[in-house]
C-alpha cells in the first residue's frame, strides 16, 4: 500500500508525460505544415519547369 501511495504522490512522472504530449503535438503540427508546404513547392517547381521547357523550345 505504501508503494501505491508513493506513486500517487510522485509528480515527476506526470511532468515527463506532459513533456511527451507537448513534443507529440509539436511533431504533428510540424508534419502538417511541411506537408502543405511540400505540395506548394512541388506545384511551383512544376510550373517553373514547364515555363522553362516552353522558353527553351521557342529559342531553338
Amino acid at each position: 500500500m505504501k508503494f501505491i501511495n508513493k506513486l500517487i504522490r510522485n509528480e515527476a512522472g506526470a511532468t515527463a508525460i506532459e513533456y511527451g504530449l507537448i513534443a507529440a503535438l509539436i511533431a504533428v503540427a510540424a508534419i502538417t505544415a511541411m506537408n502543405g508546404l511540400g505540395n506548394q513547392l512541388k506545384s511551383t517547381f512544376n510550373t517553373t519547369s514547364s515555363q522553362m521547357s516552353v522558353a527553351n523550345a521557342s529559342a531553338a
